[in-house]
């Protein structure tokens, strides 16, 4: 007897070596968070087959498989921003991004959250000539929306330059920004700490 099937929409956050006849990988998508699923790999080529990359929005048919793993029966491809590709700054901070929210299981009240958040994010990335600036918001952004006090708690305990500078970002577009990249790696590793030591978020 097949197994129960799944109708919904994800974005792909991480993309893992194929095995055998299939492409593994983590999608995620509002009602159930993350998700495995696997893509199986066309022995010949077919100009109907759509290849599932890193970073895409698809509507997706799923079968469920063995291990809480699902088989992409039926794929859609919704949005493809090709322009995170165009720059390896872009791709290393959308990817940094995206594997964080890869690597932690999203409680079911911020689903819907997040799912918005990796849309405006990933978009953000396509187009960003500051994408360090938009990984820093992504990342405050997912640990706010997951119900971590960060304005309340880890705010008021920055020097009074790192709370300008965290203000600054979180408030301009990131066309705006002219904070500078040293600074923002600096402030990255601050929230890291922070997410380390106060949260159940893994960072890294």
């Amino acid at each position: 007897m097949a197994g129960p099937s799944l109708t919904t929409e994800v974005y792909i956050l991480d993309k893992a070596p194929p095995k055998e006849a299939f492409q593994p990988m983590t999608a995620f998508c509002a009602e159930h968070g993350n998700l495995r699923i696997l893509q199986r790999i066309p022995r010949k080529t077919n100009p109907a087959h759509v290849s599932l990359d890193l970073f895409d929005r698809a509507g997706v048919v799923l079968d469920s498989g063995a291990a809480g793993s699902w088989f992409i029966k039926e794929v859609r491809l919704e949005n493809r921003p090709s322009g995170i590709g165009a720059r390896y700054a872009r791709l290393r901070h959308a990817s940094g991004f995206t594997a964080v929210i890869a690597r932690n299981p999203v409680h079911e009240e911020s689903r819907r959250a997040v799912f918005d958040l990796l849309g405006r994010s990933l978009a953000a990335f396509s187009t960003a000539d500051r994408p360090d600036v938009v990984e820093f918001k992504s990342v405050y952004c997912f640990a706010r929306d997951e119900g971590y006090p960060l304005k309340e708690h880890w705010f008021p305990t920055l020097p009074r330059e790192d709370r300008q500078d965290v203000i600054t970002l979180l408030n301009r577009p990131v066309i705006e920004q002219t904070t500078p990249l040293s600074r923002v790696v600096h402030l990255q590793h601050r929230l890291a700490e922070y997410l380390r030591g106060h949260t159940d978020i893994l960072i890294d």
